[in-house]
């Protein structure tokens, strides 16, 4: 069964509650006019809206194109259905619900379908913040799984945020699993630093529990979800700080953004100040290709690995460390280059072995935003 979550709210728990979730609650901050917020009406009934008090005081609430405004702020792009809300083949990977097996060494647990604030871009919009059959219901299947097969090196928690979980559960998963003597790490998947450091900040049982399960046999990752250099302050500094201080480990996962981060002295910035602030750049992500993402975030894989690649000449060794990629069903796929023919890529990891590693190539097509667009 799922570790019991019934305990007295906390102090993070309760500012979730003045979240901004409603289009009459973002007119207390944003101006909208009213055929935006009867727009806005329509898209809160397909995809939820909730952004803490914290995002929101980071957004220029006097520039309507402003990136950080268009990564929480819904839009009417998203009423534009084209795409997939499954694009990178999960349910495929789907064991039990809630835990996934897509590559060989990774298990992924989906712990939950909560986060602190729901991004617009979300490549989940199928089940975040929505009722849904695919989250965990009982870990101890999930441990199972993992103890039965021994190849499993590391286990990803994820959702939704899996710090929106009480502490208390999150130190049963660990308790739990820091026992499987063949994982070597356990990794958590959380927006918190960036959306909602008060998670961390608040709650100094959350990292004194980090910092019980943390030690060098059994190692924990964070990895966090840094997309623009504003959302580097003194709260998500200060967050990070307390997690590395727990003994955390930390990387970063970037996804390139039209309008937020397509940009190279934009996107070499943030990796310059994610490596400031003791976080490792981790991956760039390709967008993918979801309903209601699709068209309002992709960057065409031609021009993004051209951005990457300038961004990538403004960076020392340390804030270049990042893979360009791209969740495909078939695998992790790597873009490598480009010429005036063809795009190149390699399989970083790949749902069938004998993938992993190989390197092939695409005939060239500057529109293509997703390998399936490519001949």
């Amino acid at each position: 069964m799922m570790p019991d979550t019934k305990q007295k709210t906390t102090r993070w728990q309760r500012k979730l509650r003045e979240n901004i979730c409603t289009v009459e609650d973002l007119k207390k901050h944003l101006f909208l006019t009213p055929s935006e917020e009867k727009l806005l009406k329509n898209v809160g009934e397909l995809f939820p809206i909730s952004i803490t008090r914290h995002y929101m005081s980071l957004i220029d609430k006097n520039d309507k194109r402003d990136p950080i405004r268009r990564l929480i702020v819904p839009s009417a792009e998203e009423l534009d259905l084209g795409g997939s809300f499954d694009t990178s083949g999960e349910k495929k990977s789907t064991r039990a619900p809630g835990l996934q097996h897509k590559y060989k060494q990774t298990a992924l647990i989906l712990a939950t379908n909560r986060c602190a604030a729901y991004c617009r871009f979300c490549f989940r919009k199928r089940l975040v913040g929505l009722s849904t059959e695919e989250i965990l219901r009982r870990f101890n299947d999930a441990v199972r799984y993992v103890r039965a097969h021994k190849e499993i090196t590391n286990v990803l928690i994820s959702g939704g945020d899996p710090f929106m979980l009480p502490t208390t559960v999150i130190e049963e998963f660990l308790k739990t699993l820091s026992k499987i003597k063949h994982l070597s790490y356990i990794r958590f998947g959380s927006r918190t630093p960036v959306a909602f450091p008060d998670r961390i900040l608040d709650d100094g049982s959350l990292t004194a529990t980090l910092k019980k399960y943390s030690s060098k046999n059994k190692r924990i990752y964070v990895v966090t979800h840094f997309n623009h250099p504003r959302e580097i302050n003194e709260q998500s500094t200060e967050g990070v700080n307390r997690l590395i201080a727990a003994g955390v480990l930390l990387d970063n996962q970037t996804v390139l953004l039209k309008g937020v981060n397509d940009n190279p002295d934009v996107l070499a910035e943030l990796m310059t100040k994610l490596v400031g602030i003791g976080v490792t750049p981790y991956y760039v992500f390709q967008c993918r290709p979801v309903t209601g993402v699709k068209n309002q975030f992709q960057v065409p894989l031609y021009s993004g690995h051209l951005k990457v690649e300038k961004a990538k000449k403004k960076l020392d060794g340390h804030g270049k460390r990042f893979k360009y990629v791209m969740s495909h069903d078939t695998g992790k796929i790597e873009i490598v280059g480009a010429d005036t023919e063809r795009l190149y890529f390699k399989y970083h990891q790949a749902r069938a072995e004998k993938d992993i590693g190989r390197f092939f190539s695409k005939k060239l097509d500057k529109k293509a935003a997703w390998l399936d667009d490519l001949e």
